[in-house]
């Protein structure tokens, strides 16, 4: 064998086996997080300078090619969106021009602003329906074939107090969802044969000994400015997503001390 040569099967006693496989992991590694960034950018990640508001040029290295998501109701919908418009439904600024700075109101009312808790995005104004095409959040009147347990308290015709201790309407039916067997709303007539609005439980509590229904969302006079549903007996998403919002601006805003700094 001739000076230098390599032995049979002697490839390890030259090479830094460990070292290798060290740095095939960092560049699998480093692989495996520019992908996932990239697939950030279909869904959930903002493609919208936040400082400036506009769209950020399509950049074929950071962002990928549009994919297509067949629906089941037969829509077709592509992701990242080439064509999206930044959605400005709110009034508010920024109070700090650096990106995640918060936004406070500038309307005449902060609960109508649209922003912080009370910020919703614009879902498709169409019913979500079940595995079987059925609506998916109707009342009890609808679902026949639900209803409430014996053993806990029954909310339909119990008084709903606002955060003010003021009586704002009256429990007329529950809002079901169908996929989930889940109580969602609370339909509230707000009078005798008044409007109807719908209440999401996550914003209230039922009593079962004071037989009453109360939320610190709102207060009783802002209960007529829930965002109404066209259909009496079903819900949009966008219609959803905008009453949501509504309670949620509510946490923040249904009182000017509410906004102000606890200490």
């Amino acid at each position: 064998m001739s000076p230098g040569a390599l032995p049979t099967g002697a490839l390890t006693g030259y090479v830094d086996v460990a070292q290798i496989v060290l740095y095939a992991f960092f560049l699998f590694f480093f692989g495996l997080v520019f992908w996932l960034r990239r697939e950030d950018r279909r869904e959930g990640y903002p493609l919208e300078a936040e400082v400036t508001g506009r769209l950020k040029s399509p950049d074929p290295i950071l962002i990928p090619s549009p994919k297509l998501f067949h629906l089941a109701d037969g829509k077709i919908k592509q992701a990242p969106q080439a064509d999206m418009v930044p959605d400005r439904n709110f009034e508010g600024r920024k109070r700090e021009p650096w990106p995640g700075a918060p936004l406070e109101p500038t309307g005449a009312d902060p609960m109508f602003a649209h922003v912080g808790p009370g910020s919703w995005v614009s879902r498709d104004d169409a019913f979500d329906h079940t595995f079987d095409g059925q609506k998916r959040i109707v009342p009890l009147r609808v679902a026949t074939h639900f209803m409430v347990h014996e053993d806990g308290p029954n909310p339909i015709g119990m008084s709903v107090f606002g955060a003010d201790s003021q009586v704002a309407g009256t429990v007329s039916d529950i809002w079901i969802d169908r996929g989930e067997s889940f109580a969602r709303y609370y339909e509230v007539e707000l009078g005798a044969g008044a409007r109807r609005v719908l209440m999401p439980v996550t914003f209230c509590r039922t009593g079962r000994f004071s037989r009453t229904v109360k939320t610190e969302a709102l207060l009783a006079r802002q209960f007529a400015d829930i965002p109404p549903h066209a259909d009496p007996d079903a819900v949009t998403l966008l219609e959803e997503e905008k009453i949501i919002a509504y309670f949620g601006a509510g946490t923040l805003y249904a009182t000017p001390q509410r906004a102000e700094t606890l200490i």
